[in-house]
């Protein structure tokens, strides 16, 4: 029998920023972390996140509906998933890049028509400002892009951490670093590394903060610099982990030379993305990825893990492999 054809998988798909804003909103409004301390009424959570009575037994149930919260009687708590990843209490905490995806991306993503015609960012610079600047220049809005960063790479640093070799290497550093990551859960998974972190010098602060909170300062250090601008640190391991989709083609060749003469015969570079596959059919994450690279850089993009050893092979490394990490990422080796 022939399958019937609905409309339903492009309504689900066409209207699904309702859902997308409706638990970002409930991130911002820090709705996760009041239930982690305990299950709350409609009433209750009205009072205690400022909830218009019109508003909120919807907007409660509808999270209900998304799997987002449970509801017992008349009262409602976090999901396991969302009392472990969202609230802003515990280190498990993913919810920055939430915020950011909803104070940031979030309009900037209904500019998406224009990209797709001009092929130019839809971000800060519509309004004479350079993103980048404007962000390492406001420590705050700095320390919640960093943390964003750590919410959207965890999952990949603990795989990381445990797939890589790392029991054959002493060293290593995370170019990019941000608030430290990866490197963190390396360093606390294999305690004979040591290591650190590589970034512009306004991250130093909350990388060694971040880095002193989980008790590795003696083992990580923070190494100040601009990658177009300075040599690498010299390490056995070299990481760019969401780094290089956010550079043209040249860019990033320029990035991958430099990780290859700053490594020891032997070392390896390990870079880590939401690697399109190379067909370009499945991993809808990547591709999307890529089109918000198009609202944000000049000229960066998502690619797949062949293109990535091609740019590698091309930079003299040898031995490239692709293994699946953590969700949609994967890591790309090579060794020099």
């Amino acid at each position: 029998m022939e399958q019937e054809l609905t409309p339903d998988r492009i309504m689900q798909l066409g209207l699904g920023f309702w859902g997308s804003k409706t638990l970002l909103s409930a991130v911002e409004l820090g709705l996760f972390t009041e239930l982690a301390k305990a299950p709350r009424t409609a009433p209750g959570l009205e009072e205690a996140l400022g909830l218009h009575p019109r508003s909120a037994r919807d907007f409660l149930d509808a999270l209900v509906a998304l799997g987002m919260l449970e509801r017992e009687g008349d009262r409602y708590s976090n999901t396991p998933q969302t009392d472990l990843f969202l609230d802003r209490g515990k280190p498990s905490y993913i919810g920055g890049l939430l915020e950011m995806a909803n104070a940031r991306l979030y309009p900037f993503w209904s500019c998406l028509t224009e990209a797709l015609k001009t092929g130019q960012p839809q971000n800060e610079v519509n309004t004479g400002e350079e993103p980048f600047a404007v962000l390492y220049s406001d420590p705050e809005r700095l320390r919640g892009f960093l943390s964003a960063m750590t919410g959207i790479s965890m999952g990949a640093a603990n795989a990381l951490a445990e797939q890589f070799p790392w029991g054959d290497y002493r060293t290593f550093i995370d170019v990019g670093c941000a608030q430290g990551c990866m490197p963190v859960q390396v360093a606390l998974a294999h305690p004979h590394l040591e290591g650190g972190g590589f970034d512009l010098p306004a991250v130093g602060p909350v990388f060694e903060e971040y880095v002193a909170s989980h008790g590795l300062g003696d083992r990580l250090r923070f190494h100040p610099g601009d990658f177009f601008k300075d040599s690498l640190p010299r390490a056995d391991v070299l990481v760019m982990g969401h780094i290089l989709h956010d550079w043209n083609l040249d860019e990033k060749r320029q990035l991958i030379r430099k990780a290859y003469e700053a490594l020891p015969e032997g070392g390896a570079l390990i870079v880590y993305e939401a690697l399109i596959d190379d067909e370009r059919r499945h991993n809808a994450f990547g591709l999307l990825m890529s089109l918000n690279m198009l609202i944000e850089t000049p000229g960066g993009f998502d690619y797949t893990g062949a293109d990535c050893q091609g740019w590698m092979r091309e930079a003299g490394f040898r031995d490239m492999y692709v293994e699946p990490l953590a969700g949609p990422d994967s890591m790309v080796v090579g060794k020099k």
